[in-house]
């Protein structure tokens, strides 16, 4: 016969929940979830106000400092674009005489004296040379005959006249000019053409004034 008594001091849990059982304590609330005052509500207004202002102003260092960045980047390049200008200038009347060399030799000279004819030839390679070299650096030879004169690349010493060309063509070129990276190393020297001036339009009589 099975004994239905309980151990002597051995006491039945309670529930701590449900109908019979006691209540849970309510969690108390956090302050997040308390309506804020209106000094607390003033102050977080400022605070995010002031967050504002110095993010506008972080932007606006880092904007700055790009720029000065970019311009600094930029001045580099432009000093190593145009490091050569000194040396280039001084280069230039090289290839002046080499081109005056060869414009006095006379065609019918050459055709005449084998000797002189090679050593001609010797210096026309000399001087495509010497351009190709100058190209490779980004000089370039400005030769503007035929072309309308562009203050901005020729300067004009004389003025010819010409009935083929229309006044203010470059008719001949005295002296080569150059450019380093687009930018002017030297100005062209030219003639530039005039109209004649037996073609000029004659200049109309003067009006006779009224007498007395």
């Amino acid at each position: 016969m099975t004994d239905d008594k309980k151990p002597v001091g051995e006491t039945e849990a309670k529930p701590t929940n449900g109908a019979g059982g006691a209540e849970t304590s309510a969690a108390p609330e956090s302050s997040a979830d308390l309506p804020a005052s209106g000094a607390e509500a003033e102050r977080i207004a400022e605070l995010e106000a002031e967050i504002k202002t110095l993010t506008d102003q972080a932007l606006r260092a880092l904007a700055e400092a790009e720029n000065t960045r970019r311009r600094a980047q930029r001045e580099i390049e432009e000093n190593n674009k145009y490091a050569l200008t000194n040396f280039a200038r001084e280069m230039l009347p090289v290839a002046d005489n080499l081109r005056r060399a060869l414009e006095a030799i006379p065609a019918d000279a050459r055709a005449a004296d084998k000797a002189l004819d090679s050593f001609a030839q010797g210096v026309e390679l000399t001087e495509r040379e010497l351009a190709a070299v100058l190209e490779r650096f980004g000089i370039k030879r400005v030769e503007p005959a035929g072309q309308p004169f562009d203050h901005n690349l020729h300067q004009a010493v004389m003025q010819m006249e010409s009935v083929d060309q229309p006044a203010g063509t470059v008719v001949q070129v005295l002296q080569s000019g150059y450019t380093l990276h687009g930018r002017l190393l030297r100005p062209a020297m030219v003639a530039v053409a005039k109209t004649p001036a037996e073609a000029a339009p004659a200049s109309l009589p003067e009006e006779a004034e009224p007498s007395g």
